[in-house]
């Protein structure tokens, strides 16, 4: 993808704001620059903003209109992923090896870099999502088949808003079964969004819709302040 920067606003060291997403381009570019640390990530992520970037640009942060989201209470379970369901073949587990779930979904796939690039999911930004996971801002949903990890995502919560990055499966239906899970779950800790970024197949096939930028930000404005359920990410609530 051709960029032109000059169209941008650059961001500073120290500064966290963002130009107002209203300002994004067309792609949903909005700024450059800047660095990864845990203060501008939070601050880009409750203003409707994510960082996505390849290893050889510049930090690129992105507001895309409109955006992809999930309820909860929204998940779509296909017939035969119910049966999958049912036969409880995979352990689901929470944040137990958050660096195994974001390695196995920075691995090169067909579908994510068909121009041959590295990938969006490199060294600095694993260095930033995993210090944001050793913080309690970041977690992941493991799907286990015995003692191998077959599947799983991970993202950010900030108040009653879960922010999904990423996901990955290397068995049938594990990461499908990871965000069913992770929707239950959300639902008991009174979480009420998934941001799916930008749309895919796959997760408009399990419930997701894209809506206005605008209501997105309304929406974030709405339940980011306010403080998740205790004990929230600690264990799989049966």
């Amino acid at each position: 993808m051709s960029i032109d920067y000059a169209q941008l606003s650059w961001l500073d060291e120290t500064n966290t704001q963002f130009p107002s997403p209203s300002k994004a381009l067309s792609n949903g570019l909005i700024a450059a620059g800047g660095n990864l640390s845990t203060e501008r990530i939070l601050s880009a992520y409750r203003q409707g903003i994510f960082p996505w970037f390849n290893a050889d640009s510049p930090i690129l942060w992105w507001s895309p209109d409109p955006r992809m989201v999930l309820i909860p209470e929204q998940v779509k379970v296909s017939k035969s992923l119910k049966k999958t369901l049912r036969k409880q073949q995979y352990d689901v587990t929470l944040n137990k090896d958050f660096s195994a779930v974001i390695s196995a979904c920075s691995k090169p796939r067909v579908e994510q870099n068909q121009d041959g690039s590295s990938g969006w999911i490199h060294p600095d930004m694993i260095n930033a999502y995993t210090k944001l996971h050793e913080l309690g801002h970041a977690h992941s949903v493991e799907c286990w088949e015995e003692d191998r990890l077959v599947g799983g995502l991970y993202g950010i919560t900030i108040g009653q808003v879960f922010f999904g990055e990423s996901m990955f499966s290397i068995a049938p239906d594990s990461s499908k079964i990871a965000l069913v899970t992770l929707c239950q779950q959300l639902q008991k800790w009174e979480v009420h969004l998934i941001d799916c970024q930008i749309y895919s197949d796959h997760l408009a096939s399990m419930g997701a819709v894209e809506i206005d930028r605008s209501i997105f930000i309304d929406t974030l404005n709405q339940f980011c302040p306010v403080n998740p359920v205790e004990n929230s990410w600690k264990k799989i609530d049966k």
